[in-house]
């Protein structure tokens, strides 16, 4: 009790009454005791509408947050309509080849542009409402029936500007525009994802699941193979579950490792077999390993030798959970005749589910009046760097190292 009063007085003094997430700081004492292993999060950060509200704005609006790939808006007046945290964002490929983003609100009476998860193609944008028509570079070209008042300059009413980056072939989005420059806040992850090339590469299949758990759990089953041996028997067979490494020392927003593959096995399939060849930038010991990464707050990359496997997170509710999966493989195995990306699918979709399944029976069990959060082992430690880095934010208002 005197070490949980000690580390509870020193987590209160992190705290900024003004930002920090509506959780009592001493309930987040055992997550950051630096002489302890860490453990879950209280119980209200699974369940709590609030503090999901507080993480829609000071988790994923801060952050570099993934939207999709941006090959799906790569023809000049392409346009997607998405949600950022608390925010929705519409994203317009210019005239001059550049993406960008702008609030998805209009500058005369604040009609969103198009709704959310819309798609559309046009030289210009416009308002459903009254008819404002901008520029794909967001500028006011017109206002029908306008009768202007005195002083309207049409160069004050343009589009809001949102950052917006293309990285390595997927749109990440800072919608609050306050987040580091998009090198720093991944600092570290470019040298574990480069050789890979995610950006000439090609989705070859898309699975969309909806979970009812909670978007941290998602993560935090990710991160860590001590489940596996229990839940994972076709991936056991393919990769042992205690062998890697997790990444310690990075200055950048993510958690992740590796794990070796199986002496017999080439890629993660059924078979541990693969139809097609290593991705051509790599060499040595990255063909015989699969790295995990968690690109803080919603992309989980799994790389493996001959293609590439993202989850997409987005968070509906405390309870509930949209996941996109997508399978990216390289441009020449795609165009080879007979290729089917189903060695890959197959295998992750029956994992996948394992995995969902394992989820939803934590988010029951967090809800029961019996849950207190428990210590993690040695073999769960980049679970705990991610709870930790959670838990930091709750205290400093936003992502923090």
């Amino acid at each position: 009790m005197k070490i949980l009063t000690t580390v509870g007085s020193a987590v209160r003094n992190q705290v900024s009454s003004e930002s920090a997430a509506p959780i009592d700081p001493a309930a987040l004492a055992l997550v950051l005791d630096p002489d302890g292993s860490g453990c879950m999060l209280p119980a209200e950060a699974y369940l709590d509408d609030a503090v999901l509200a507080w993480e829609r704005t000071h988790l994923f609006a801060t952050a570099w947050a993934c939207v999709g790939r941006s090959a799906d808006l790569a023809e000049i007046g392409s346009r997607r309509a998405v949600t950022v945290g608390d925010d929705a964002v519409l994203l317009v490929r210019g005239e001059d080849g550049r993406l960008r983003g702008f609030y998805n609100v209009c500058q005369h009476r604040a009609h969103e542009l198009a709704p959310c998860g819309t798609t559309a193609h046009g030289r210009s944008i416009h308002c459903p409402y009254h008819g404002w028509r901008y520029g794909l570079d967001g500028s006011l070209l017109s206002t029908p029936r306008f009768d202007a008042p005195i002083g309207f300059e049409r160069s004050e009413h343009a589009l809001i500007p949102v950052a917006v980056e293309e990285w390595h072939g997927w749109v990440m989005v800072n919608a609050s525009g306050d987040a580091p420059g998009l090198s720093a806040f991944f600092g570290g992850l470019e040298e574990r994802v480069a050789d890979y090339e995610p950006e000439r590469l090609v989705v070859g299949a898309t699975h969309a699941y909806e979970l009812e758990t909670n978007w941290k759990l998602i993560v935090e089953n990710y991160h860590e193979c001590f489940h596996c041996p229990n839940i994972h028997p076709q991936l056991c067979s393919v990769s042992p579950p205690t062998s890697g490494e997790n990444a310690v020392g990075h200055e950048g927003f993510w958690v992740g490792g590796w794990q070796d593959l199986m002496p017999h096995a080439v890629t993660m399939s059924l078979s541990g077999e693969s139809p097609t060849v290593p991705l051509r930038g790599l060499r040595g010991v990255a063909r015989r390993r699969i790295d995990y990464l968690g690109v803080l707050p919603n992309l989980l990359l799994s790389l493996h030798p001959d293609y590439v496997m993202t989850h997409r997170i987005e968070p509906l509710t405390p309870g509930r959970t949209a996941v996109e999966c997508q399978w990216l493989f390289a441009p020449e195995a795609v165009e080879q005749e007979g290729f089917d990306p189903a060695f890959a699918v197959e295998f992750w979709d029956v994992t996948n589910r394992q995995d969902w399944s394992a989820c939803e029976g934590v988010q029951r069990g967090i809800a029961s009046r019996g849950y207190r959060p428990g210590p993690f082992s040695t073999e769960e430690d980049a679970v705990a760097q991610f709870v930790r880095l959670v838990a930091r934010a709750y205290l400093a208002g936003g992502w923090t190292r």
